[in-house]
């Protein structure tokens, strides 16, 4: 099995209320409750970044696809791995999406 990064996008906004952190948690919990033993680390949400571009020059904000969280999941190939993202609750979201990228084992 390979590990693979999903890396969550979008503009998604915070829960603000408990019955909304509730609704928000247990759709993540369930989600990862149905890739099982797949779910290397269920990762967490990120704050607003910054990007550096190369010449120094600092971006605030995340630029236009901003990252919102990450999580490493194992799966057979990519394919599987992309296929395991679309129960995602991310994507119920408006303008969001999951980067599914391999892991590399270099060190």
């Amino acid at each position: 099995m390979t590990k693979f990064l999903y890396v969550y996008h979008g503009s998604g906004k915070m829960p603000a209320t408990e019955a909304e952190r509730k609704a928000v948690t247990d759709a993540w919990n369930g989600w990862f409750g149905k890739l099982g033993k797949a779910v290397v680390d269920g990762g967490n949400p990120v704050g607003m970044s910054k990007t550096v571009l190369s010449g120094g020059k600092i971006e605030n904000n995340g630029g236009i696809n901003p990252t919102g969280g990450y999580s490493i999941i194992e799966a057979r190939d990519i394919d599987d791995a992309a296929e395991k993202a679309k129960g995602c609750p991310m994507l119920a979201m408006p303008n969001c999406s999951v980067e599914v990228a391999p892991i590399i084992e270099m060190m």
